[in-house]
């Protein structure tokens, strides 16, 4: 379904009562119901396709299907209803993402919204969806700032940590391996202008000083960039041993193909979203091995690895190795949610936010309104994204270093 409506998402006060009014008493009447309506506003087209069509949107369906196929989404009293979908394409545009959002709500009138693919597109509708009185199960979004997020919106929950998290746990990586002569003191960092990367440099900056660690060069880059050999090139001759990017797909894939080009081989090669991606190592093959980045799985995990299965043989592909894995486990959570409570959004709200639910991951509850059991570091290794840190949890793989040089 294509995005027609231009709505203006500030409306009058006056106006946002009455539409809030409207959608409360939509919700009211499930006996009429011979469905359950579900929505959700993703980056279809655009440069966000790429981490939202791995990420997101195969899960979505995914689930979808296994739930209508198990006939429907199961209420307190035992009955069930399939899901509706109703799905709007944001074209990689915060603007675009919001007024979807907006239709969802006050037109499409849905029971639920799911989130979309992005730090900045999840905080641009958690607004919007709090006003409305919906949950936001944020799968796909990195923020320092989740626990003051969920105050602000008690109905916004966050499942991928902060960057401070992961910043922290690249520290603790590269202080262990300095502190055992694998690799010297000297990083070399790059950013993306946005909000992933300026949360994650900037817990870098502190983190990795606190480790130790010194930043021998520090380079911020508009979202966008595409040639990257400047500052290949100064990382090389900088000195460091590690090489550390904050960065988004279309970069991720742009600097390992221009770093083999370069023959830049540091021991410590770690980028950021995308690096955990199938399409990662399909790209890159053997040249994969050893590249660190955020996330990671653990492999004894026999319900992940049915999920992984389960994902590769209805979508044809396997999922990522970080946020899908949560984003699966959060619809799981809203299944169970209203399962037990039903279709009223309030108590759902509360349901996620105090509930203990089984999912992929195995035992899951959320603390403040964010998952904080996760995998922080992750390499590939024999063509697996294996989970490093924290290194003394159940599941954790050693790191080996260095990474080899590109073939």
């Amino acid at each position: 379904m294509t995005l027609i409506s231009r709505r203006h998402v500030l409306r009058t006060i006056g106006i946002a009562t009455a539409l809030l009014a409207g959608v409360s008493s939509a919700a009211v009447h499930a006996q009429d119901r011979t469905s359950v309506k579900i929505g959700y506003a993703v980056s279809i087209t655009g440069g966000n396709a790429g981490g939202a069509g791995i990420t997101t949107i195969p899960n979505y369906r995914l689930w979808v299907h296994e739930v209508n196929e198990a006939g429907g989404l199961e209420l307190p009293d035992g009955s069930r209803l399939p899901i509706e979908v109703v799905e709007y394409d944001d074209r990689s545009s915060a603007e675009e993402v919001v007024r979807a959002v907006e239709r969802l709500v006050t037109q499409d009138e849905v029971d639920f919204v799911l989130s979309p693919w992005g730090t900045g597109f999840n905080l641009a509708v958690a607004p919007l969806l709090d006003r409305f009185g919906y949950p936001l199960i944020a799968s796909a979004a990195v923020t320092d700032r989740a626990a003051e997020f969920a105050e602000r919106w008690p109905g916004s929950f966050w499942l991928l940590g902060g960057g401070a998290d992961y910043a922290g746990a690249l520290a603790e990586v590269l202080g262990e391996a300095h502190a055992a002569g694998e690799i010297n003191a000297d990083v070399a960092v790059i950013s993306v202008a946005d909000g992933f990367g300026i949360d994650l440099v900037n817990a870098a900056r502190e983190t990795f000083a606190a480790a130790g660690l010194n930043i021998v060069m520090d380079r911020t880059y508009p979202p966008g960039i595409t040639d990257f050999s400047p500052m290949l090139n100064e990382a090389q001759s900088s000195g460091a041993d590690s090489f550390v990017a904050f960065s988004y797909p279309p970069e991720t894939f742009a600097l390992t193909q221009q770093a083999q080009v370069a023959a830049f081989n540091p021991d410590v090669f770690y980028l950021g979203v995308g690096t955990p991606f199938p399409t990662y190592i399909g790209a890159n093959g053997d040249n994969a091995e050893g590249v660190l980045s955020l996330g990671g799985i653990d492999t004894s995990n026999a319900a992940l690895m049915d999920y992984r299965q389960r994902h590769e043989d209805f979508i044809g592909q396997a999922p990522d190795f970080w946020a899908s894995q949560m984003t699966y486990a959060g619809l799981e959570m809203l299944e169970e949610a209203i399962k037990r409570v039903g279709l009223d959004r309030e108590a759902v709200s509360s349901e996620l936010s105090t509930g203990t639910f089984t999912t992929i991951l195995g035992e899951t509850k959320l603390e403040n309104n964010q998952l904080r059991d996760l995998w922080w570091t992750g390499q590939w290794q024999d063509g697996v994204f294996v989970a490093l840190e924290p290194s003394d949890r159940e599941g954790a793989s050693e790191i080996r270093l260095p990474k080899q040089p590109w073939k």
